[in-house]
């Protein structure tokens, strides 16, 4: 007969259920992950405004037969004013008057800042976003726009103290989605924030200094730096004023530019007051590139960039320099008489991704095209082999209807 004695007993009770808890925590943990990853009502996809002029903050208020028809023209109407306020804001005076059928051809959106439909009445204040290159024909400018190079952003919103980035919907994440990027100098990268970007992208992420981890992160995205707005709200009282404290920083040191102060008078306008401050900042963003402030850290780029200069010095020595010598054993990456190219392009599903690929690759001289980077809901980076050179390159990617970018052998294409 085997006797057990009580501490024993208790040791074996004690274990097991040390040996439950941990299976537990390990089931749950997995549950988290999945969830994190999951959970769909988190992200805010950005809307694609990088190649549209933008008139915003339009005032209609139609009355017709109908709630629908008054809507109808309603939009029709915002599309005269859009188009009168685009003019004058690039010429400086009143534009000739399109025909609605002109307006439709280079409309490219309707976004609606706020609207009230009645039986017969409507009331909105809407923006308009207009094609950037159809547009630009009549208006008298180009379609191209010198920007930065691809800038990541990781807007951090915070109440109480409690930092969060894309983990659940907020109006900060909502004002960076919605914000028009057409007439500023920063190419931001923005992303919806569901999927892994909850797990690559958080506000820990902002604290790491590890320069492997942020090469990383960066290339999922194509980006070549990243932004960190940062935006601080205080509650007076339960329906009170909101002060919000913004901050414009930058890198991954977490390099702050400048900040500022903004009220709003209840809650209920903290929308607005997140639009105004998203503004600011990008104005802060793009003062501090157009000052030398903003520049990539050079730790993130593992090629050095050839600049003018070098190339003039270069160019100057081979003159007087004697034929190199070949090796027969190196082998060129691309085909002979062609070259390899990196194109950047957004990539909101996987439906863009292929038909970006077939457009791409259906280019006479192009003999091959394939991602070697995919982001989806970001930017995608693709490498191309063409028989020529990038301004060859950029004219067909323009004659097929993109918007092209060029710095050196990167390429950066929207529609």
């Amino acid at each position: 007969m085997i006797s057990v004695t009580a501490p024993a007993l208790f040791d074996s009770l004690r274990w097991r259920w040390w040996a439950l808890g941990v299976a537990l925590c390990a089931v749950a943990l997995a549950f988290a992950v999945q969830s994190q990853i999951e959970r769909g009502n988190r992200g805010i996809t950005p809307i694609n405004s990088s190649a549209d002029f933008v008139a915003t903050g339009i005032a209609v208020d139609i009355t017709s037969t109908s709630s629908r028809g008054a809507r109808e023209a309603g939009w029709r109407e915002a599309q005269r004013k859009g188009w009168q306020q685009i003019y004058r804001k690039v010429n400086g005076s009143d534009g000739p008057a399109l025909s609605d059928s002109v307006l439709d051809g280079i409309v490219s959106a309707v976004v609606i800042e706020r609207e009230s439909i009645g039986p017969r009445r409507y009331v909105a204040t809407l923006g308009v976003l207009f094609d950037r290159v159809r547009a630009g024909q009549i208006l008298g400018v180009s379609g191209r726009v010198l920007r930065s190079p691809p800038l990541l952003v990781m807007p951090v919103y915070s109440v109480g103290g409690l930092p969060q980035m894309f983990e659940q919907r907020s109006a900060w994440q909502r004002a960076w989605a919605e914000y028009n990027t057409g007439d500023t100098s920063i190419d931001y990268v923005r992303t919806a924030g569901t999927g892994a970007d909850t797990l690559l992208l958080n506000t820990g992420q902002t604290t790491r200094r590890s320069r492997i981890w942020w090469r990383n992160i960066l290339d999922q995205y194509g980006a070549a730096d990243v932004l960190i707005p940062v935006a601080r709200l205080q509650y007076s009282y339960p329906g009170g004023p909101v002060t919000g404290r913004f901050s414009a920083r930058y890198g991954p040191d977490n390099k702050l530019i400048a900040s500022f102060w903004m009220r709003a008078a209840t809650p209920a306008a903290i929308p607005d007051m997140m639009e105004k401050a998203v503004a600011q900042v990008d104005r802060i963003y793009s003062s501090a590139l157009a000052a030398g402030e903003l520049r990539a850290d050079s730790s993130l780029v593992l090629e050095r960039v050839v600049d003018d200069t070098d190339l003039e010095e270069i160019a100057a020595t081979d003159d007087n320099a004697a034929p190199a010598e070949t090796d027969d054993s190196i082998v060129s990456e691309a085909p002979l008489g062609a070259q390899s190219f990196t194109v950047q392009y957004s990539s909101p599903d996987v439906a863009s991704v292929a038909a970006t690929e077939r457009a791409v690759g259906g280019i006479a001289g192009v003999q091959s095209a394939a991602t070697n980077s995919l982001a989806l809901g970001g930017t995608s980076v693709m490498r191309v082999v063409y028989r020529g050179d990038a301004d060859g390159l950029r004219d067909a990617l323009s004659a097929r209807g993109f918007s092209v970018q060029v710095s050196g052998s990167t390429l950066r294409i929207t529609r």
